[in-house]
């Protein structure tokens, strides 16, 4: 269990004031900001996430979660900072051009702060040029999202365009209608089911 039951219940019921509330209150007393965030605010997200995969918890419960995650987030993150404490690694997401879903990235966004990482969140509708900055800025991995199948076409252009450049950044692809199979057709890196597989498969391709 983590180590501070509170927050890590807070965060699963998504609990927004409480967990803001308990992560000041833990940091007033001395609690070292990395040690909250990784063994009890990343462990709850962790467990909303595998919830999801199971269908015991559905996309509003996830971003309430991830919503009460953030209330603590928005402490932490300035304190992590100060202290010289490195992300994970930095990613870039975007809804490729033509697709103006976000609600799916909007997860993934949350649940790839909650678990480490910096986050660059590109929007909707991205030309290729914007996925282009993400890299030349540092990114080490885009995730392209798609819930349109005319629109998932857009993802193969990226990459294209990326190695047109010289540009090698690990790709991972997700929304409704595409598949592994499509991710290996275009060359990407990773395929992220959902935004708990999502975050899996980052971890995945920067450890490789």
């Amino acid at each position: 269990m983590a180590v501070h039951e509170g927050i890590f219940n807070a965060i699963i019921k998504g609990k927004r004031k409480d967990v803001g509330t308990l992560v000041q209150e833990q940091v007033n007393a001395g609690a070292k900001p990395d040690e909250l965030l990784n063994e009890s605010m990343i462990p709850a997200m962790r467990e909303v996430g595998e919830r999801f995969s199971r269908n015991e918890v559905y996309v509003p419960e996830m971003l309430i979660a991830a919503r009460a995650m953030a209330a603590g987030l928005v402490i932490i993150e300035p304190l992590l900072t100060a202290k010289g404490i490195e992300p994970k690694g930095k990613v870039a997401i975007g809804t490729v051009k033509g697709d103006l879903h976000d609600i799916g990235k909007n997860l993934v966004v949350m649940m790839l702060k909650g678990a480490g990482y910096e986050v660059v969140d590109l929007g909707v509708d991205c030309p290729n040029e914007k996925y282009e900055e993400a890299v030349k800025n540092g990114a080490q991995v885009l995730l392209l999202s798609a819930l349109l199948t005319t629109t998932m076409p857009a993802m193969k252009e990226v990459v294209d365009y990326l190695r047109s450049k010289g540009l090698q950044p690990k790709i991972i692809i997700g929304g409704a209608p595409v598949t592994q199979e499509y991710a290996n057709e275009i060359g990407a890196q990773g395929y992220g089911r959902d935004a708990n597989d999502a975050v899996k498969v980052v971890e995945r391709v920067l450890a490789a």
